[in-house]
């Protein structure tokens, strides 16, 4: 049975949604103050929306786009890349335009 839309997830669910140990979640809590999910009783974790969508993000600069921990911090800290476009999302032309301006802009340093 899945759970409703917003609903608190324990780390058992968040580390299977994820394909993670539990204990990789634990060393996280560790690495990255932003991610402080609520303990309960026993210290049972559970997973505000927020939370799931934080470790959504650090899983995603670990293990998809390659960072280290303390590159994935910086990124957090700084807001880095929260506001910069995926480059999967713009248009090839778009990123090809871009990439000869920068080319010529380049060209026009070293010239002079």
């Amino acid at each position: 049975m899945k759970k409703a839309e917003g609903a608190l997830l324990t780390i058992s669910e968040l580390a299977d949604e994820l394909g993670l140990p539990q204990h990789i979640l634990r060393y996280w809590e560790t690495r990255f103050p932003q991610l402080r999910p609520l303990q309960r009783s026993g210290n049972r974790r559970y997973y505000r929306p927020a939370d799931v969508a934080l470790a959504r993000r650090i899983h995603d600069l670990l293990n998809v786009e390659g960072f280290t921990v303390k590159g994935a911090q910086k990124i957090l800290v700084d807001g880095v890349g929260a506001t910069v476009p995926d480059a999967a999302a713009q248009p090839a032309d778009n990123v090809l335009s871009r990439l000869q301006a920068i080319r010529s802009t380049l060209a026009r340093a070293i010239g002079e």
